[in-house]
């Protein structure tokens, strides 16, 4: 054999190797969410793709243990429900922005929620996230999609990316609801949690607080809103396209 033949031989194995490395690539992956069985579907969901190639290196189930898994383990990606006690996912993607913006290991935000709420979208996408899945996905498309991100790419479903163009369309940044920013993260939750019927117990069993600080929550959005009633807070919160 010549040596331009071992040369060429040498550069095709190479791109094979290269190939084949691509195919076992492994992208380490936190899931946030503060449903446990849901965090479990989706660890069975990414494991029955045709390949493994997702490692779930850690699980919070709200903003604190979030920020405590992230920051010990420092994945790729953080497959991030928007709604969580604590403060939600914009509060875990404030938390983060150090951890973001770091150009050597970057930790990139994939949304994975039930919501198709405009508001959503857009707020976690100001928050710095790479992109808003819902959690209708197949265990397939969020391995790709998880992919795509770890490589920093924007990932959207059809529908939602929709929400982001035209939030762009006429500005360079995202827009900002001049009323929506008057309200704290907590009182954003409960709003959405009121004006989607749930009666105040309910919010109280959902973001871990008690009936009472419920009641002084919806109080004060109602003041900061300048509405009168739940009629008026739903017709508000139904505008907005967050119920």
């Amino acid at each position: 054999m010549s040596s331009d033949d071992a040369r060429q031989g040498g550069a095709e194995r190479g791109e094979a190797d290269g190939g084949a490395a691509d195919e076992e690539r492994t992208v380490r992956v936190v899931l946030v969410d503060d449903h446990r069985m849901f965090r479990t579907g989706v660890q069975a969901e990414i494991g029955q793709t045709d390949r493994t190639r997702v490692e779930v290196v850690g699980e919070a189930a709200d903003v604190d243990q979030a920020i405590t898994v992230i920051t010990a383990t420092r994945p790729e990606v953080v497959l991030l429900d928007v709604h969580l006690p604590g403060g939600g996912g914009v509060e875990v993607l404030r938390r983060s922005a150090t951890m973001m913006a770091d150009p050597a290991r970057p930790v990139r935000f994939l949304a994975l929620s039930v919501s198709d709420a405009a508001e959503d979208v857009i707020g976690v996408i100001r928050g710095g996230a790479r992109g808003y899945v819902t959690k209708t996905i197949t265990g397939t498309d969020l391995v790709s999609a998880i992919f795509r991100v770890a490589d920093g790419d924007a990932v959207f479903s059809p529908r939602l990316a929709g929400f982001v163009l035209d939030a762009f369309a006429n500005s360079d940044t995202l827009p900002a609801d001049e009323e929506m920013d008057l309200l704290t993260q907590r009182e954003r939750e409960v709003l959405r949690l009121i004006a989607r019927g749930y009666a105040y117990k309910e919010v109280s069993k959902q973001l871990f607080i008690s009936v009472k600080t419920v009641e002084s929550h919806v109080s004060a959005v109602l003041r900061k809103l300048q509405l009168s009633n739940r009629t008026e807070l739903t017709r508000w919160a139904a505008a907005r396209r967050l119920v």
